[in-house]
């Protein structure tokens, strides 16, 4: 159990590497140490580097996020990823792997996922979910 701990989700470390959402300002008031990533942050992070037009700089762009952020393995967490997987698919609500995945890395671990991706994440219970993506107190964060 990781308390005052963050999984920042795929969505959210591409902003960090933007500079949007004042997500910078934000993870250094939070500490960063306080921040995690999943490995499958990073196989997300990877394909997409794969498939963009310049792969070389998204290769190394996803190097600054493993300089960053602690990488939470996966093995840990299966057995709570298959039971949502199951409850999810008899309630007729799956949700894509990965989305799993994340979201039952961080309710294995007791830590928030920080997403903009929240539609998804909502229906995993019990899970911690923040979105540092829409404004807080009428601020303008991009």
């Amino acid at each position: 159990m990781m308390n005052n701990a963050y999984l920042l989700d795929t969505d959210i470390c591409i902003h960090f590497l933007q500079g949007a959402y004042k997500l910078v300002q934000k993870i250094a008031a939070i500490e960063k140490d306080n921040c995690y990533i999943s490995e499958i942050t990073i196989a997300e992070l990877l394909f997409g580097a794969e498939n963009s037009d310049n792969p070389e700089k998204h290769r190394s762009e996803i190097g600054v996020i493993e300089s960053h952020f602690k990488i939470v393995p996966i093995y840990p967490v299966l057995s709570t990823y298959a039971r949502e997987k199951a409850r999810l698919r008899t309630q007729g609500t799956p949700l894509p792997d990965f989305d799993i995945l994340i979201g039952a890395t961080g309710l294995f671990h007791g830590m928030t996922v920080v997403t903009g991706n929240t539609k998804h994440l909502k229906r995993i219970e019990e899970l911690s979910i923040e979105n540092w993506t829409i404004a807080q107190n009428n601020e303008y964060l991009r």
